[in-house]
């Protein structure tokens, strides 16, 4: 397929299904390692489109693409979700299954606030509501008024990702993990009740989140491809895992969310609390749930290093998953050990 044909296609295919004029296609934006996202240009003002990458076409990774669509679809107006405006599911106009958006002006957040912010306690604070709080908002909705009942199966969510990445990980081992037997075992041994059930992100912290440029204040939520049903306490786990880590800890991943680990910010404990005014659920649990995160993140990303240690991948990303599983997997044993939110 040729790129010039291709982009032919795309302009047309806009232009019939959005109703926009002066199509240009515009550069791939930076964020987002699952799929690629690319800003569409139009008379009408900005759109932003969501493709698998290129080399890395699958039913899987189309699959989620299309999940994010749905998802996104259904909570527009709801919660902080991009605006969906059309999707295609024909590979024949730019080689794979597409989604399209409106755009919204926002900067995405890691390890440092913007340039001109006040670099103080209560900026950090205040992105940690509203992460919170728009996350909540998505939660608070009832997933059966706006998604069909066949959608994904919500009860058993947890345990069926234990035993699933259990599995995995003793089938393609390259390594010795003590921690990844011995905590997913303890996860299964000591589940919680069946609590509330919702729409949830399953990847959810601040890096995959939209702010506006100039304030913390939260735009929007990005990257659903992984969304499903389940325990929302799922997505409050990991937001809150990387909440003010351990400054002592060898910590995994330390970029992620990195802004946040600072001695003056709030207590996650505070963050639940704001989570539970927002919802009406309670989180009870949620020291469970944040070590289900860890455990959970460790256990998928190790399967990026057996490619590494089978030699079929090299980058720096691999490279640096020899420390960041081993290390992700020692946080969540602390967190275990305390037994309690910090």
């Amino acid at each position: 397929m040729q790129p010039v044909d291709a982009e032919r296609r795309l302009q047309a295919w806009l232009e019939e299904a959005t109703g926009r004029r002066d199509i240009a296609p515009g550069p791939v934006l930076a964020g987002g390692n699952s799929n690629v996202t690319r800003l569409i240009e139009s008379r009408e003002g900005r759109l932003v489109l969501r493709h698998p990458p290129v080399n890395v076409i699958s039913d899987k990774a189309a699959a989620g693409i299309e999940r994010e669509y749905r998802v996104i679809s259904a909570l527009t107006g709801l919660a902080p979700v991009p605006k969906a405006v059309a999707w295609c599911g024909d590979p024949a106009i730019i080689g794979q299954p597409f989604a399209v958006t409106e755009w919204v002006e926002g900067v995405a957040l890691t390890e440092h606030l913007p340039a001109g912010w006040p670099d103080t306690d209560e900026t950090v604070n205040r992105l940690g509501l509203a992460m919170v709080e728009g996350i909540g908002r998505v939660h608070a909705v009832d997933w059966r008024t706006i998604l069909p009942p066949d959608f994904a199966r919500p009860e058993g969510f947890v345990q069926r990702q234990v035993e699933r990445w259990l599995k995995v990980r003793a089938a393609d081992r390259v390594r010795d993990l003590p921690l990844m037997e011995e905590i997913g075992a303890w996860l299964l041994a000591n589940q919680p009740a069946r609590g509330k059930e919702s729409v949830i992100h399953c990847d959810y912290h601040l890096d995959n989140c939209l702010v506006a440029p100039d304030r913390p204040e939260l735009r929007l939520i990005l990257d659903w491809e992984m969304a499903t049903l389940g325990d929302p306490l799922v997505d409050l786990g990991l937001c809150l895992f990387f909440w003010q880590r351990d400054p002592e800890a060898e910590r995994g991943f330390p970029f992620v969310q990195g802004l946040t680990n600072r001695p003056g910010a709030l207590p996650a404990r505070a963050l639940a609390e704001h989570w539970s005014a927002v919802t009406g659920f309670d989180h009870d649990h949620i020291d469970y749930y944040i070590v289900f995160a860890a455990w959970r993140l460790a256990a998928i990303v190790e399967g990026a290093w057996v490619l590494h240690a089978g030699g079929k991948v090299d980058t720096a990303y691999s490279r640096g998953l020899e420390r960041d599983v081993p290390a992700l997997l020692r946080e969540a044993a602390a967190i275990l050990e305390q037994g309690k939110v910090r």
